[in-house]
C-alpha cells in the first residue's frame, strides 16, 4: 500500500497533544517488535547450540567408554566446555542475521578452534584423568554434525513459519516509485517471506518529508522494525533522520539505487574507524562463470534427454497444424555484444515476421519494453497452446548447450533494442542472456519501464549464486505448472 495523509490522521488523532510534541522517543523505552524477535531468535540459537554441544560430548564419552572403558562421563565439565564452544561461535558472528548463521565453513572453523582451546586446557590441567584422544576426536566430529544439522533444520523451520506469515520482519520502503518497485520485487524473491512490506512512502512528495515526525510515530505504532531507503538523497536532513530512527529502535537500510557508484553492489567496511565502500570484481566472471557454465551444461543436457520424446511430439503437431518450418530462428545479442540465433518453436503463421516488422515500424515510443508485444500476430492453434504454457522456448535448451545462452540470466535482446542503450546499460552484455530470469518471474506485465527491468537484471547479476539460479528455475517451473502469467 502507499502511505498517505489519511494513515497519519487515523492513527495519531488518538494521541494527546503532549504525546505528539514529545514524539516517539518517549515511547521507545520498550523494545520494538523487530528488536524482540532478534533477541528471541539469538537466544533460541544459543540454547539450541548449547544442547547440541552437550549431546555431542555425552555421545563421545559414551562411545569412548564402550571401546576403552576407562573414561566416565563427567557432567560438571560440560559448563566450561559449552561456554568455550559458544564463545567461539559468537566471536565469529554466527548468531547474527540469516546470512551469517548459514556460513557453515565459518561454523566448522569456530568449532575446530574451540576444540583446540579445550585440547590445550586439557593438556595443561589433568590430561590423563579427564579426557582421552578418542573423546576429543569423537566430540569434534559430533559437534560438527549436530550443530550444522541443527542450523539446517532450524532454518528450514523458520522458512516454513515465515511462509505462514507468523515470523516476518515488518519493514517500510522509502523512495521514488520506480526505486521502491524494484526493491519490492527483489525482497519478495530472495527473502523466503522474511520481510513483510507494510507499505511505502513516496519521497518525491514534499508533504511526506515535512510530516516526518508524524510518519515516524505511525511506523512505530505499526511495529515496523526496519526502513529501507531507496532514494537516500531525497532525505532533507539525513543525520536527523538517522537519529530519529535510532531513537525509535528502527533499523535503517540504505539501498544503492540512488548512490553514484558502479552497478556492483558495494560492501561497507570500516578501516581505522573510517567507513569505506568496497567493490568486488564483477559477478558471474572468472571462476564463477566456469561454475555457472558447468551447471548450465549439465542441467540443460539432462532436460534435453528427458524431454526428447515430448519435443518430438510438439514438432510433429506444429508440422501437421500449419505449413512452414518447425523452428524459428531470430537474431539476438549475446555475451560481449556478439550476435547469435535464438531457437523457438514456431507459433505464428509463415508471414508473421513481416507483420511484426510493420508493427515495430509504427512504434515511436522509446521508453517501452522492447522484447514484449501484446499484438496478436496470427498465432496458430498449436502456437496458442505452446505460448500459454511457455513451451515454445524449450528449444532454447539447445542454445544453452551450445553456449549462446544460460538457463538464468538477463533477457536476450534484439540488435535494434541495443540502439536505445545508454552507456550504463551495456554492462548486462558481460554475462550470457538467459532462458528465464529475475524479470520473468517477478510479474513482468507490471514492469513496463525499461530502466526498472534493467535494474532487475543488475540485481540478479550482482547477487548471483547457484542457489539463486535454482530458486529462479523453481519459480519458473511454478509459473509453467500453475499457468501463472508473468
Amino acid at each position: 500500500m502507499l502511505y498517505s495523509k489519511k494513515h497519519i490522521n487515523s492513527d495519531t488523532q488518538k494521541n494527546s497533544k503532549r504525546e505528539r510534541e514529545q514524539g516517539v522517543p518517549n515511547k521507545a523505552v520498550s523494545l520494538s517488535r523487530g528488536i524482540k524477535i532478534l533477541w528471541l531468535r539469538t537466544i533460541g540459537f544459543v540454547l539450541l547450540d548449547a544442547i547440541l554441544v552437550s549431546l555431542a560430548w555425552k555421545k563421545a564419552y559414551s562411545i569412548s567408554s564402550d571401546v576403552v572403558g576407562t573414561y566416565a562421563y563427567q557432567p560438571a565439565l560440560l559448563l566450561p566446555i559449552v561456554l568455550i564452544t559458544l564463545s567461539s561461535i559468537a566471536a565469529a558472528s554466527l548468531y547474527g542475521d540469516r546470512e551469517n548463521r548459514c556460513q557453515f565453513f565459518s561454523l566448522v572453523k569456530s568449532l575446530t578452534f574451540a576444540q583446540v582451546i579445550l585440547l590445550l586446557l586439557a593438556f595443561l590441567y589433568q590430561p590423563e584423568s579427564i579426557f582421552s584422544r578418542s573423546v576429543f576426536v569423537l566430540a569434534w566430529l559430533f559437534n560438527l554434525i549436530f550443530v550444522s544439522a541443527g542450523r539446517l533444520i532450524s532454518e528450514a523451520i523458520i522458512i516454513v513459519i515465515r511462509r505462514k506469515n507468523t515470523l516476518t520482519r515488518k519493514i517500510f520502503l522509502m523512495g521514488t516509485s520506480q526505486d521502491t518497485l524494484v526493491a519490492k520485487i527483489a525482497l519478495k524473491l530472495v527473502s523466503n517471506k522474511e520481510y513483510e512490506i507494510l507499505g511505502e512512502i513516496d519521497l518525491s512528495t514534499k508533504e511526506n518529508c515535512d510530516r516526518w515526525p508524524e510518519i515516524l510515530e505511525y511506523l512505530f505504532e505499526q511495529g515496523v522494525g526496519e526502513i529501507f531507503v531507496c532514494s537516500w538523497r531525497s532525505i532533507p536532513d539525513q543525520m536527523e533522520f538517522y537519529w530519529s530512527l535510532k531513537t525509535a529502535d528502527i533499523h535503517l537500510r540504505i539501498l544503492p539505487f540512488s548512490l553514484t557508484i558502479p552497478s556492483q553492489i558495494p560492501k561497507i567496511e570500516m578501516i581505522g574507524g573510517m567507513p569505506t565502500i568496497h567493490l568486488s570484481p564483477p559477478a558471474v566472471a572468472g571462476f564463477d562463470y566456469c561454475v555457472k557454465r558447468s551447471f548450465d551444461l549439465v542441467v540443460s543436457s539432462f532436460f534435453l534427454l528427458l524431454t526428447a520424446p515430448f519435443l518430438l511430439s510438439i514438432a510433429t503437431l506444429i508440422k501437421l497444424d500449419s505449413p512452414g518450418p518447425i523452428i524459428d530462428k531470430h537474431t539476438r545479442v549475446g555475451l560481449r555484444g556478439e550476435h547469435f540465433k535464438i531457437w523457438k518453436f514456431r507459433t505464428m503463421v509463415v508471414n508473421a515476421n513481416q507483420l511484426l516488422q510493420e508493427l515495430e515500424g509504427k512504434n515511436d515510443t522509446r521508453d517501452y519494453v522492447p522484447w514484449d508485444t501484446t499484438e496478436d500476430l496470427q498465432i496458430t492453434k498449436v502456437g496458442k497452446f505452446l505460448e500459454l504454457y511457455n513451451l515454445d522456448k524449450l528449444p532454447q535448451l539447445i542454445n544453452v548447450v551450445k553456449g549462446d545462452m544460460s538457463l538464468v540470466g538477463p533477457r536476450p535482446l534484439k540488435p535494434k533494442d541495443i540502439e536505445n542503450f545508454k552507456p550504463h546499460h551495456f554492462i548486462i552484455q558481460n554475462v550470457l542472456p538467459g532462458m528465464t530470469g529475475l524479470w520473468q518471474v517477478s510479474g513482468r506485465s507490471h514492469i513496463l519501464n525499461f530502466e526498472n527491468a534493467f535494474r532487475l537484471d543488475m540485481t540478479y547479476i550482482n547477487n548471483w549464486s547457484l542457489a539463486l539460479d535454482c530458486q529462479i528455475l523453481l519459480k519458473t517451473l511454478k509459473v509453467l505448472l500453475t499457468q501463472e502469467r508473468a
